[in-house]
């Protein structure tokens, strides 16, 4: 999976699954984002370990920490 500036990612906690980022900035290691909603940055950069195409680990359970890929099939 390609991470780019542009994409936007949806919470895996349980309890914020409504809140969204924004990839506004990419490096090798970790990436700047910012809230979906209102454009503020997030106080910390987000792990490109935390950031997930599918909200289904490889084991086949329903992952529950980092970001999944904001896309029709991940909702």
């Amino acid at each position: 999976m390609t991470i780019q500036p542009g994409q936007t990612y949806r919470s895996c906690k349980p309890a914020d699954r409504e809140f969204r980022i924004l990839i506004v900035h990419v490096n090798e290691r970790s990436a700047r984002a910012v809230d979906a909603r209102n454009g503020r940055p997030l106080p910390v950069r987000v792990s490109l370990r935390s950031l997930h195409a599918t909200a289904t680990a490889p084991d086949g359970r329903t992952r529950r920490t980092g970001y999944v890929l904001d896309t029709p099939e991940n909702r």
